[in-house]
Parts: structure tokens; sequence; C-alpha cells
């Protein structure tokens, strides 16, 4: 691989916010329908990132989805059931930060659902998303690379780091334990659901900067679209208003003033 050449990450993330403000418009406009997942090991990155695309974006065009564990009920359900009901409408995208290869990850290595279970979602994964992009979903899987070692230093790092300790979970230390389940895991999942039409983009997350910028400009190569007009508006100036009097400030209870 040749050298990568320096970047200004701040300057380099404002350009591509721009380009994602562009292209939630087109999808508004367009009223297309965009999905993109993801995956990846603990402490990957992937939070993060999601974070930085959806700053500069309208909550009510880009939505967030990140589920917890699935309720009595919900267990009883069709497995996708529960990510189906998140699925965009035209005019939206979805980020699913984790989503149903749930199955093929944590649940297969930590014994959360049966091997039959494990086995048909192999089988069914590829025709239920062929069956999205049947639709006119576009779908975008992206898998967060991370190294043993770098994984390690963020753990250490979220353990010490009372603001970050929340990220933390017991099933973290698990993950650890069962390093060499989860790259099977991780294995036989690509080749079921790595497909031609629905194929996995893996994002090289040691850097963490260098992840986002290039998980961003990825999505931005795959959804054609064009640069929004934006109309010149001019702001009017405030009426006059004849006869009303502000009541007293000291009416109103003000936050105090800290700093």
């Amino acid at each position: 691989m040749g050298e990568h050449k320096a970047f200004n990450y701040d300057h380099e993330l404002s350009k591509l916010h721009t380009e994602l403000v562009h292209l939630q418009e087109w999808i508004k406009t367009q009223k297309l329908k965009v999905v993109i997942l993801f995956e990846g090991r603990d402490a990957s990155g992937k939070g993060g990132t999601v974070k930085r695309l959806t700053e500069p974006l309208n909550p009510r065009v880009c939505k967030v989805v990140a589920l917890g564990v699935p309720t009595e009920k919900e267990k009883t359900q069709w497995y996708f059931q529960r990510y189906v009901q998140y699925l965009p409408a035209a005019g939206e995208m979805v980020f699913f930060d984790r989503s149903w290869y749930n199955r093929a990850g944590v649940e297969k290595v930590m014994g959360f659902c049966t091997e039959e279970e494990y086995r048909e979602f192999l089988r069914s994964c590829p025709e239920f998303e062929r069956m999205l992009v049947r639709s006119g979903i576009i779908l975008l899987k992206y898998w967060f690379s991370v190294s043993d070692e770098e994984q390690e230093r963020r753990f250490k790092n979220r353990i010490k780091n009372p603001v970050k300790r929340w990220k933390f979970s017991p099933m973290y230390l698990e993950s650890r334990l069962r390093w060499l389940e989860y790259s099977k895991a991780k294995d036989t999942m690509f080749a079921h659901t790595d497909t031609k039409q629905v194929p996995w983009y893996v994002v090289d997350a040691d850097d963490k900067k260098k992840a986002r910028l290039n998980c961003i400009s990825h999505i931005l190569s795959q959804i054609p679209y064009k640069p929004m007009d934006l109309t010149p508006v001019e702001l009017p100036d405030l009426p006059e208003y004849s006869g009303y009097v502000r009541p007293p400030m000291n009416y109103q209870t003000f936050v105090p003033e800290k700093y």
C-alpha cells in the first residue's frame, strides 16, 4: 500500500458534512429509502462513526436505531420482525448501530440462540436482504475491523475514564475471552451474507478518525446524488409592535449563570 497523505481531520470532516447535507436533501426530495448497517467487534468505533455521520443531519430524516436486549414478547416473534418496524419510509435514511446480525455474532457465540435458529438465520438473511433491495431500499453494510491490541487499548481507556465507563459492559470481558469464537462467527457470517447484491464493506478501524472519514466518504460514493441548490432567503425585519409591554424580568426563573 502507498503512503497516506497527511490530512486535517476537522477540515475533511467539515467537507464531508457538507456533502452529507446535500445527500440528505437528495434522499428527501427524491423519496429514496436508505438503510446502513454498522457492525464489528466491541469498541471498534461503530458508534463514534454514527455520531459523526448524524451530526449535521436532520433527525426527522436520518434516524439512528440502537436496540437493546429483546423483550420476552419479541423473542417469540419472527426474528426480523423486530427490525422491520424501523425500516425507512420514502425520503428517510436509517442507521442501525448493530442490527439483525446480532444473531450471527453475539447470540451465536454467547449461546443466546439455538443452533437451529442460527442456521435458519444464515439461510434466510441473504433472501431477506434481497427482498429489501427489491422493494427499493438502498442497503449498505459496514464491518469495522479492529485488531486485538487496539481493542484492548480502548477497553482499558473505557475502564479508567469516568466519562467513558458507561461504554464498558461485562459482555466485553466475555468477548475478550472468546476472541477466536467471534472471529470464526464473523468468517461464517461473511461466507453466507457477503452477497453480490448486498456486499459487506470492511473498514480498517484501528485509527478512529481515518475510519470515520473513509466510511463517510464511501457512503457518499455509493448513493448517487446531486448537490442541492439553496434558494436565496432574505430575513424580514421584525415588525413593530405598539402597545406590547413585556412582563418584568424578575417574573421569570432563569438558570444561574455559573460560567
